[in-house]
C-alpha cells in the first residue's frame, strides 16, 4: 500500500481523541471509523511489528493504555503516529487506516487467537529490547 489507488477513499476528517484513546477518521465514501490506539499499535505496518516477511510478525502486548503523542502527515497519502511507548516507525496510509477501521472485529479476533496460541496475556509487558539483543533477536523478532 505505497500510496493512493484511483478508487481509494480519502479522509475528510481526522481527530485524535486522547480521552478515549481512539483515532476518528471520516472518509470520502461516507464511512467513519473510531480506531483504538491499541489496535493501531499492535497492527502497526512497521517492520518492527510486521517483521521482514510473512511469519515474522512480532506479537505486541501491554499496549492497552498506549497513547499517541503526535500524528505527523506523510505526503498526501498517510500519517505517522508517535506512540508514548516510543514506537514511531509505522506509516499508516489512508488505505491501511480504512482497512483497520473496516476490519476491526476480525483483527481483534486474530489478535486474541495469537495471544492464546502464544500463551501470553494481552497486558503482559513486552520483552525489553536489551533481552532481545542478548538473545540474538536484535531486529525485534524471535529467531
Amino acid at each position: 500500500m505505497a500510496g493512493l489507488q484511483k478508487n481509494t477513499p480519502t479522509p475528510t476528517e481526522l481527530t485524535v481523541h486522547q480521552g478515549s484513546k481512539q483515532l476518528e477518521i471520516g472518509y470520502s465514501d461516507g464511512q467513519r471509523f473510531l480506531i483504538p490506539f491499541e489496535l493501531m499499535r499492535i497492527f502497526s505496518p512497521s517492520a518492527e511489528v510486521q517483521g521482514h516477511g510473512p511469519g515474522q510478525e512480532v506479537l505486541q502486548t501491554g499496549k492497552r493504555q498506549v497513547a499517541i503523542t503526535s500524528l505527523d502527515p506523510v505526503g498526501n497519502y498517510a500519517v505517522q503516529p508517535r506512540f508514548d511507548d516510543g514506537h514511531d516507525s509505522g506509516i499508516f496510509t489512508w488505505a491501511y487506516l480504512y482497512q483497520l477501521g473496516s476490519e476491526q472485529s476480525a483483527l481483534w479476533a486474530q489478535y486474541e487467537s495469537r495471544l492464546i496460541a502464544a500463551n501470553v496475556e494481552r497486558d503482559a509487558p513486552m520483552k525489553s529490547k536489551l533481552a532481545k539483543d542478548l538473545s540474538g533477536a536484535a531486529c525485534g523478532h524471535e529467531h
